[in-house]
């Protein structure tokens, strides 16, 4: 897990988050600081027999959207996922004409795959009452390797190539996947991330069903409220980000300026409920102990925590058990923010997207507000940065990714120092 091993560095040289708050680096930083909430209320389909009618959509660029082919043959998350590569290479300035592309990896993370073409093939087989109605493109547009195949096969990268399913630590766990391609040697360069598109009837209501979505449909923009005393569930939202992890004598030799070294990260497992955390928040502890030795930091050298935070009430209340368990007396003072106030919760994408959020503090100098933190849950314990978020001297972020099945996922961005 260290990034001494065998001498190989891993820094950050590009990002390209596609969310409901914005798209490309710059508008997603500028959005993310103005602290307003992307959640409206649902266009995508009728959901008026819902009781969740609310949540985070993408609107995709003409300049990023697929071109007819594509997007006949490949799910919605796909889209956001090439959306986000294609972003992610421009931020880094990459030749690919210019590198061996043999040496250059893809691991893109989802949850659920392609919801929208599962869901569209099963209503259309079961209309038809068999296969007929099944299109011929239903298994590959809904594998959930599609997203780091296709970004694979549109750019000709040849290296190794993979993508992570752990709900909603997919993407954080992508990243992880990615750092181990680098340091042992088998690539170069990464392109990361995850992406996910479930906002379709079949997951919000599945959701709805399971009493973990907020029901605020009368104000959606006030309905993500992480770490709020009268927090009622997470939103729905679908999104992706991708980040160009690089060695950093790759970066170097080709004059890239990093925006963060990836320097580390912890990975743990509740086994103990399919769904909840554990109470005390021992699993999720133990990945951020993990990641801080991995990097060889202390508490007291993080500077800003970039929360899983979904706002839900045992998930809230576990993440901030496992600060104070991991972090002892440095979890009152260290700064926490939670992206998916803004976003909404893009489930395997959340991950990544979050990265590039904690990328951005350290080369902003700024945390990100958490949006909604009207009535803070004082029993947390935590410094939850409010409106108008924070500028500080950020060196050091942990970023949480916890997901269903007890997948516990630390990611350690520093600033980066040759």
């Amino acid at each position: 897990m260290s990034t001494a091993q065998g001498g190989r560095r891993v820094v950050v040289t590009g990002i390209g988050p596609v969310t409901p708050l914005s798209t490309g680096a710059k508008r997603f930083q500028v959005a993310q600081m103005e602290g307003r909430s992307a959640i409206r209320a649902l266009t995508r389909f009728d959901a008026s027999a819902l009781p969740v009618r609310i949540a985070g959509e993408v609107d995709l660029p003409e300049d990023l959207a697929p071109d007819r082919r594509t997007a006949r043959i490949t799910d919605r998350a796909t889209h956001l996922a090439l959306a986000a590569a294609e972003l992610a290479l421009r931020d880094s300035a990459l030749d690919l004409t210019a590198e061996d592309t043999d040496r250059i990896g893809v691991v893109i993370g989802s949850g659920v795959g392609g919801g929208a073409s599962t869901e569209d093939n099963l209503r259309a087989s079961f209309t038809k009452g068999d296969y007929r109605g099944l299109s011929a493109r239903f298994i590959p547009a809904t594998m959930i390797n599609s997203s780091s195949s296709w970004v694979g096969i549109t750019y000709g990268l040849t290296g190794p190539s993979s993508a992570s399913v752990t709900a909603c630590a997919s993407a954080a766990d992508s990243l992880v996947a990615a750092h181990q391609m680098i340091t042992s040697g088998e690539a170069d360069v990464v392109l990361a991330g995850g992406a996910e598109a479930p906002v379709v009837h079949s997951m919000l209501g599945g959701f709805a069903k399971m009493r973990a979505l907020s029901t605020r449909n009368d104000e959606p923009e006030r309905a993500s409220r992480p770490f709020s005393a009268d927090r009622d569930g997470f939103v729905l939202a679908e999104g992706a980000a991708v980040l160009v992890l690089e060695e950093a004598g790759h970066a170097a030799a080709r004059g890239a300026l990093p925006l963060a070294e990836f320097s580390g990260y912890g990975r743990s497992s509740d086994a103990y409920h399919i769904t909840a955390p554990r109470p005390d928040g021992s699993g999720a502890a133990k990945a951020i102990t993990t990641a801080l030795r991995s990097t060889g930091l202390s508490p007291q050298d993080v500077d800003l925590v970039n929360a899983h935070g979904t706002a839900t009430s045992f998930n809230d209340a576990g993440e901030a058990a496992a600060l104070h368990l991991a972090l002892g007396d440095a979890a009152r003072r260290i700064p926490v923010t939670a992206t998916k106030s803004l976003t909404g919760h893009t489930l395997g994408a959340s991950g990544a997207i979050e990265a590039v959020s904690a990328v951005q503090s350290i080369v902003h100098r700024a945390i990100p507000p958490t949006a909604n933190l009207d009535t803070p849950d004082e029993t947390l314990g935590l410094d939850v940065v409010g409106a108008g978020g924070r500028e500080a001297d950020i060196d050091t972020v942990l970023s949480n990714s916890f997901a269903f099945g007890g997948h516990n996922v630390v990611l350690v961005f520093r600033r980066h120092i040759r």
